[in-house]
């Protein structure tokens, strides 16, 4: 579903991207024709459920991937035009990725998993400020395994966020997470897209957390199927998980 948003406005847009897994009877229709505009610092939540194609756009958005057939925009881009080497530039310069497992190096320290994203990135922020936006300073030289769930997904948060991404995508950021530390994270996930004024989308299977956006999409049978805009964004404390 489209906006009235002007080119200014509008940080990323779809126009009738479809996804085709397959061939003949066994072809999987995982998208079809999905027309949408993100604005430039816009919180969405993606509801649906398993198979309604909310994964697929976010991976065709965030340049893991290529539609089948239709457009997508990024501030007037078109990235179905690019070849593999732009989309991996613009993944690296433009976006970052939150999963609901974390993709932490075992071996490395909160620190030094940040720093695997600052080292490459053009325009990075400080290590200790991007943990200190999730509030792990005093863990950041610790492992992995020696962080509790919620602290590692905080640190994947300070690791998708240091290299100032334009784009935030998440799918499931707190879908291993029990409700009081999952809160803890989207603290986090709020205060940095507000701080940064970072464009976020978020997947989850929890209905609560559309109260944290400015706008939720439900998707259905890979389509958009519905959307709402929020009068009022709740703050993670005062969901009802």
């Amino acid at each position: 579903m489209m906006n009235d948003l002007n080119p200014a406005q509008t940080a990323l847009s779809t126009r009738g991207v479809s996804k085709v897994y397959g061939e003949g009877d066994a072809a999987v229709h995982a998208l079809r024709g999905v027309d949408l505009d993100v604005a430039a610092g816009e919180m969405i939540v993606i509801l649906g459920p398993s198979g309604s194609g909310k994964s697929t756009l976010l991976n065709i958005m965030g340049g893991l991937d290529r539609p089948t057939s239709g457009h997508v925009y990024f501030e007037g881009a078109e990235l179905t035009g690019f070849d593999d080497r732009a989309l991996t530039q613009y993944r690296r310069q433009n976006v970052g990725f939150i999963f609901q497992f974390y993709n932490l190096i075992p071996s490395l320290t909160a620190r030094e998993n940040v720093a695997l994203v600052t080292d490459i990135a053009p325009a990075p922020m400080k290590i200790e400020d991007a943990l200190e936006l999730v509030n792990l300073t005093p863990r950041a030289d610790h492992f992995p395994a020696q962080l509790s769930g919620g602290e590692q997904q905080r640190v994947a948060i300070a690791r998708a966020i240091a290299k100032r991404p334009k784009l935030l995508l998440c799918d499931e950021p707190t879908g291993a997470l029990d409700s009081e530390t999952g809160i803890k994270v989207l603290e986090a996930l709020v205060s940095v897209a507000e701080d940064q004024k970072t464009t976020t989308l978020i997947i989850t299977h929890n209905v609560a957390i559309a109260d944290l956006a400015d706008r939720v999409l439900m998707f259905a049978d890979g389509r958009l199927a519905e959307e709402k805009r929020n009068t009022y964004r709740k703050s993670p404390k005062e969901m009802v998980w």
